[in-house]
């Protein structure tokens, strides 16, 4: 019997690792019933909280996986991660523009790793702000990902709001702001859609360092998206689906300590 999934394609790097970057956005999307096609922008060697060393793929080559997807497979949600240089996000956008412009776009401005190190180059974030944001249906920072984005510190609650709601304003797309990162019991995330702002939360999962969330978090949007699901309902399966991939975590203790991972299967 011929079967038909909904189709999305991730454009982001390679991790190593495989916790993060493409290899979870394909788990994320196969676990939640979406056909997976990948773009590779950048190869990563790295674990959770260390990056060895990152590699761009070509500019041409990025735009030739993507045509060849467009043009062969019904695509019906995107979404984009570590783009690396500012080559990729220019062609990235532009091959959007061209071959995808009425599908849509989930952007995880990815800037920096969990461990802290650099994942862009210098000049890369402008070309996120000026080429890539304008076409998105959704961008999902987090909080050190919008204070980079603003130049202005996010402390609390309040500061949280305003920074979204300004996210919003300057880029003129929806924003999922992730308050991960806040103290407190609660995970809380907020979207910003134009003056409505919704709030999305769950309880914080302690004694778990692993890498991936992010990516795990917007693939798993997109997946809705995919499905057809409306921004709002991806998102609070989303939400729900991360919070199941970090309690379920993988562990192994090696001679340098514990290694985490989420666990992509929980809904399997």
């Amino acid at each position: 019997m011929t079967q038909s999934l909904p189709v999305a394609l991730t454009i982001a790097g390679s991790d190593s690792s495989a916790g993060a970057g493409i290899q979870a956005d394909l788990k994320t999307f196969g676990t939640l019933g979406v056909y997976g096609l990948s773009a590779v922008s950048c190869i990563v060697a790295e674990v959770p909280g260390k990056v060895s060393r990152l590699e761009p793929v070509s500019a041409e080559m990025v735009r030739a996986q993507i045509e060849v997807l467009a043009k062969n497979f019904p695509v019906s949600a995107i979404k984009t991660g570590l783009l690396c240089s500012t080559a990729n996000i220019s062609t990235v956008a532009k091959s959007i523009l061209d071959l995808a412009p009425n599908v849509p776009l989930v952007v995880d401005p990815v800037i920096t790793a969990t461990g802290g190190d650099p994942l862009l180059e210098r000049g890369a974030i402008d070309a996120c702000k000026e080429e890539l944001f304008p076409l998105a249906t959704l961008i999902t920072p987090n909080l050190d990902e919008a204070t980079q984005l603003l130049g202005q510190k996010i402390a609390d609650r309040e500061s949280m709001e305003r920074a979204g709601k300004e996210l919003a304003r300057k880029f003129k797309t929806a924003v999922l702001l992730k308050g991960g990162h806040l103290s407190g019991e609660q995970a809380v995330d907020l979207l910003f859609v134009k003056d409505k702002v919704t709030e999305f939360s769950a309880p914080f999962v302690r004694d778990v360092a692993t890498h991936g969330t992010g990516c795990t978090y917007s693939a798993a949007i997109t997946a809705g998206l995919a499905a057809g699901q409306s921004l709002e309902d991806s998102i609070k399966r989303a939400k729900g689906f991360v919070t199941k991939c970090i309690l379920g975590r993988i562990r192994w203790t090696g001679s340098s300590g514990n290694i985490d991972a989420l666990r992509h299967d929980v809904e399997r």
